[in-house]
């Protein structure tokens, strides 16, 4: 399968350092499944005046079983559970990968009003419930990141 990752640089080795703390799937290398989530998040690059580029990379899904995954089909309670885990600096799960829905205008509303406390999790679930989730995939280790071949890199 063909992975984006969306970046103000072209990225053709991923680096763990590099990554940030505090995000929805933990701190790891993410990237979108569908070609236009990442078209979507170049905007945010654009906005700042920065460059925007989408560096694709191959990953063999075989590879899935060499590794701790932990996958979410849907926007569910367990879902929402892990991410506020990640988001607070709580998660303390030793995943190398951790596949789940983007978080597109709708479902990020939503998350955000759950955390800010303006919704409970009943709610939240309710609201997210018939969201079909585009996949974003979070390589949280070294050994994660050697299963991607870089293919290439677009300008935006």
């Amino acid at each position: 399968m063909i992975l984006y990752h969306v970046s103000d640089t072209i990225i053709e080795k991923p680096k763990l350092e590099f990554t940030r703390s505090y995000t929805d799937l933990g701190k790891g290398f993410y990237l979108a499944s569908a070609y236009k989530d990442a078209q979507k998040f170049c905007a945010k690059f654009k906005t700042q005046g920065k460059d925007s580029f989408i560096s694709s990379f191959e990953f063999t899904e075989d590879k899935l079983n060499t590794l701790n995954v932990m996958k979410f089909d849907d926007y569910s309670e367990s879902w929402l559970d892990f991410i506020l885990k990640c988001r607070s600096g709580q998660d303390t799960s030793n995943y190398d990968l951790v596949i789940g829905g983007v978080a597109n205008d709708k479902v990020f509303n939503t998350v955000e009003l759950f955390f800010d406390g303006l919704i409970d999790k009943a709610e939240a679930i309710k609201r997210l419930r018939f969201e079909k989730p585009n996949l974003q995939f979070c390589f949280r280790t070294q050994l994660a990141l050697s299963f991607l071949t870089f293919i290439k890199a677009s300008r935006l």
